[in-house]
């Protein structure tokens, strides 16, 4: 299926809303959250895109290495670790949804305007990953970065 030719207004509004986000978070937390979502939801094309953007941006290689295994690395900040968490949390989504002490966390981190900011970039991301794996095509997601 062609989604984007199916049901061209849903793509619009999703990509509308990844688009959103990526203005509005700081570029290294966008880099770093679509490459770990992409990595937890096994999306290869989505993975290599913003690994590329990322590099272009001037991203350490080494870091985006480490963001498989962030939790284990010593190559981010506090700010970015907590983003990484919420990033797994809600990109994990279980029967009891984001633990309180990492909300807490992310809400004593970023203003209440970086965390929703951050929450749509998180989302849109799952979204387009989801998108992407379901429907098998790399070339649907053209438009994502």
């Amino acid at each position: 299926m062609k989604f984007a030719k199916v049901a061209p207004e849903a793509y619009r509004l999703m990509i509308g809303l990844a688009t959103y986000a990526a203005e509005n978070v700081d570029r290294t937390l966008v880099d770093l959250v679509q490459l770990r979502a992409s990595v937890l939801n096994g999306c290869a094309y989505c993975v290599d895109l913003h690994t590329i953007d990322a590099v272009k941006a001037g991203e350490n290689t080494q870091r985006l290495f480490a963001v498989s295994v962030w939790r284990e690395s010593k190559f981010f900040s506090a700010a970015e670790r907590v983003a990484l968490e919420l990033t797994d949390a809600v990109t994990r989504l279980g029967e009891h949804g984001v633990p309180d002490e990492l909300w807490e966390r992310a809400s004593a981190t970023f203003t209440e305007k970086e965390l929703a900011d951050l929450l749509a970039l998180i989302i849109s991301i799952n979204g387009l990953n989801r998108l992407g794996v379901t429907l098998d095509s790399a070339t649907e997601l053209h438009l994502h970065t």
